[in-house]
């Protein structure tokens, strides 16, 4: 398994976040990203989770809503990739990955598009 420190996992995360056209970071609303080391156990390759209501199911209802959550997961991305460089490519698509999520696409047109 390739070693990376939380820190420097965490600078990654922040790195593909800063390279999300800020078009489209103006419009996330009431997101939180997160990273942890490891997601639930029942799902040990998971490398992100969106965890809301997409933009494009909200409605009137929506207002007082807790924040939505996109949670990258450390570990199962440094045991699939055997490079810094890897490591960088996979948390790139796995953060755009989530954020499409919230903008309402699904895993089919992600995979379609490359982001799967």
């Amino acid at each position: 398994m390739l070693e990376m420190t939380r820190e420097d996992f965490e600078e990654l995360v922040s790195e593909a976040l800063d390279r999300i056209p800020p078009e489209l970071m103006r419009l996330l609303d009431n997101v939180a990203v997160f990273v942890e080391d490891e997601p639930d156990p029942s799902e040990p390759e998971l490398l992100g989770l969106y965890e809301g209501t997409p933009l494009t199911e909200r409605g009137e209802w929506y207002a007082g809503a807790l924040p939505d959550r996109i949670t990258i997961y450390r570990g199962p991305a440094l045991r699939m990739c055997s490079s810094r460089e890897e490591v960088v490519k996979e948390t790139e698509v796995t953060v755009v990955h989530e954020i499409a999520h919230h903008f309402g696409i699904d895993d089919v047109r992600l995979h379609a598009l490359g982001y799967g």
